[in-house]
């Protein structure tokens, strides 16, 4: 760790760097993340009647981009460690005129899935707005956020706003 900056992957010198987890013990890891697509009404209407667009069912569709997302963090995070993730849970629901993400990613590992589950969040949000672009490019993503993790050295850390995220 840079000890001057304080952040984590970045070297002495500032240079980006992998972390080195090579001392650290395995401990379960849990990280709980969302992210919020403001469809709006017309969409939103044609969501809660058919579930889906042309292009199938929105959601589902979601739901399975943010599970091969999760899985894929290591490949797309340039100082992310790829791990081996033992569960993605991803759900999707209309609330409104907006279709919330949520995941939940777990593994037994030695570095957090905090990555993981936010990458998962946000692939679900940007298929989302790929399913329903046709109908309207004034789609909105956002926020997108962690809302837990447990886990390691830092502990367990919970967001105290979990209200359904302004919007």
């Amino acid at each position: 760790m840079d000890k001057q900056s304080g952040f984590s992957h970045l070297g002495d010198a500032g240079e980006a760097r992998m972390v080195d987890v090579s001392g650290k013990s395995a401990s379960s890891r849990v990280a709980a993340a969302e992210a919020w697509v403001n469809v709006g009404p017309e969409i939103a209407k044609k969501l809660r009647e058919t579930g889906g667009v042309a292009k199938g069912n929105v959601i589902e569709t979601a739901r399975l981009a943010a599970v091969m997302a999760a899985k894929r963090t290591g490949e797309l995070i340039p100082m992310c460690h790829p791990l081996t993730l033992d569960s993605v849970d991803v759900t999707g629901e209309l609330a409104g005129d907006r279709v919330r993400i949520q995941v939940s990613v777990s593994c037994e590992g030695k570095t957090g899935v905090e990555m993981e589950a936010m990458t998962a969040a946000s692939v679900g949000a940007l298929t989302v707005y790929d399913m329903v672009k046709s109908m309207g490019k004034g789609v909105e993503i956002g926020p997108v956020r962690l809302l837990s993790k447990s886990g390691g050295k830092s502990g367990t850390w919970q967001r105290e706003d979990k209200h359904d995220a302004a919007g």
